[in-house]
């Protein structure tokens, strides 16, 4: 169970990092001020993705980040209970 705990800890802190980041990522509502993007990259430089379908996969990304976020939360919440076993009654 150790183990398990360990695990899920970790899982919990690199899916907060990550839903950091890609929230950060994700452009504002205007999109790109004066031409250029908080990184500095111009508007010509995002090649991989177009607009439509890089706003999708972010907000597909970011949903699901916040699912894992959830259940680890809960997870680890039910595991640290069961492993403290300490009475708030005491």
């Amino acid at each position: 169970m150790n183990i398990l705990f360990f695990v899920l800890k970790w899982l919990h802190y690199l899916t907060c990092i990550g839903l950091i980041i890609v929230v950060l990522l994700q452009s504002g509502k205007s999109g790109i001020i004066g031409g250029q993007s908080i990184f500095g990259w111009s508007s010509g430089a995002d090649q991989i993705f177009s607009v439509p379908s890089r706003k999708a996969f972010i907000s597909k990304l970011i949903i699901f980040m916040a699912c894992v976020f959830l259940l680890t939360s809960l997870l680890l919440t039910k595991f640290y209970v069961n492993m403290s076993e300490v009475s708030v009654i005491k």
